[in-house]
């Protein structure tokens, strides 16, 4: 968790209070997840917490994986809700408010295992709207594909898919069901009947704004990266670096959590956490040239500074691609039923490039070592000195290596909590 705005004072009702130990009671008879234990970390790492063994998703709204996750979070201080009544996920310095409008930065530029895992995606979505105080705000999945993007599963990006005509032709996603869990079904059908939207920044990555327009949907510029503005289909008006525009100023119920996909990448090595940043600014306002690599860091390391670093990181590696930035054919990913979170993007990154990626070995893999590959090595020190320089995130510095990193891992396999340094936590990658 990244930010922690003044805690709002609210009105505690009985039926809230009701409705809290409801929950509350619901989640401890539901949970089945053993052995976790609270841990104190050292302040001067960067924590990242995972969640290893996530089991075969079942159709369910809830994910087992990401539960766990947010569990995690929790016995170590970083809770989900902001909440008034107790809650095992919550607390008055949680992260979702009951009147927060939350955009969930997706990968869906491509399609089949290149994308974030839509199960995932539901899952997280399932939970927002679960506030155990009730939920009032809105839910807006967003993402810029810079023209090639798409909801509906079937995104043209060349002829990248070509080799494979009904791939080419067809949906698939990055989920269990795969031809059917597109951001468009989870919105028009899973979700149709609660605050749930999505915006496809696409159509409108041309469109640059004056700091006066409240009501054209486009992007500004700030320094050499650029953000989105927008009007939700809840009517919210949406403008990412400073708030929700209210009409006469900016209300601060504005969250952003990131779910990348970890992959390979040419240049950078990776995309992941950071490199995510470059599907929230369009690669129209003129700085597309200098991302492409000789800068990627210092950019993806503006974007957190100068616009707004997200409340929440997950990277979804339950399925990891290593050899393909397209999530096909099959045989360049790979299963790893793993999800990873933290507040630090560069640590997040360098573990998951070093022990998530590397390990899986093919062409691409001296690619992913952070320690000696040096389009990585600039992308994630690029990253590191922009955000440190500025006063790090949230006052907390950004850190590369093992040695500078704390892993608190949760195994569903066998029900553990394990802290360590650097390597590989419960089990490593």
């Amino acid at each position: 968790m990244l930010t922690i705005p003044t805690v709002k004072r609210r009105k505690l009702t009985r039926r809230n209070f009701i409705k809290g130990i409801l929950a509350t009671w619901t989640f401890v008879c539901a949970s089945g997840l053993a052995g976790l234990k609270r841990i104190f970390s050292n302040p001067d790492k960067s924590r990242l917490f995972k969640v290893e063994g996530c089991p075969l998703h079942d159709g369910q709204l809830r994910h087992q994986g990401l539960d766990a996750l947010l569990d995690l979070l929790a016995e170590n201080g970083v809770h989900f809700y902001r909440t008034n009544v107790e809650h095992p996920w919550g607390g008055p310095s949680g992260i979702i408010d009951i009147d927060d409008v939350v955009l969930i930065k997706v990968n869906c530029q491509w399609k089949c295992r290149g994308t974030t895992n839509t199960d995932v995606l539901r899952g997280l979505i399932h939970r927002i709207l679960q506030h155990p105080e009730g939920f009032a705000g809105e839910v807006v999945i967003f993402e810029n594909g810079q023209g090639v993007g798409a909801f509906d599963g079937y995104p043209r990006y060349g002829g990248v898919y070509s080799p494979w005509p009904e791939i080419d032709n067809g949906v698939y996603v990055n989920a269990e069901e795969e031809t059917l869990l597109t951001v468009d079904y989870l919105v028009n059908t899973v979700f149709a009947a609660e605050p749930v939207s999505s915006f496809l920044l696409d159509p409108i990555r041309a469109n640059f704004i004056s700091d006066s327009d409240h009501l054209t949907d486009g992007y500004r510029k700030v320094d050499s990266v650029s953000y989105p503005c927008f009007t939700s289909d809840g009517g919210h008006r949406i403008e990412v670096r400073e708030g929700i525009w209210n009409g006469a100023g900016y209300d601060q119920n504005l969250k952003l959590i990131n779910v990348p996909v970890l992959k390979t990448h040419g240049g950078t090595g990776i995309t992941g956490v950071l490199k995510h940043s470059y599907g929230i600014l369009s690669m129209a306002d003129g700085y597309s040239g200098v991302r492409h690599y000789s800068e990627s860091g210092t950019q993806c390391g503006k974007m957190w500074v100068l616009v707004r670093p997200p409340d929440l990181n997950i990277l979804d590696c339950i399925w990891v691609s290593q050899e393909s930035l397209s999530g096909y054919p099959p045989e360049t990913t790979y299963r790893k039923d793993t999800l990873l979170a933290g507040s630090d993007p560069v640590a997040m990154d360098y573990h998951g490039s070093k022990h998530v990626l590397l390990p899986l070995g093919g062409s691409r893999a001296p690619e992913h070592d952070p320690d000696s590959f040096s389009g990585l090595i600039n992308h994630l020190t690029g990253a590191r000195d922009f955000i440190n320089a500025n006063g790090g995130i949230e006052g907390k510095l950004t850190n590369l290596g093992d040695d500078n990193i704390e892993i608190i891992s949760a195994s569903l396999q066998n029900g553990n909590t394990e802290v360590s340094d650097g390597g590989g936590g419960g089990g490593g990658g």
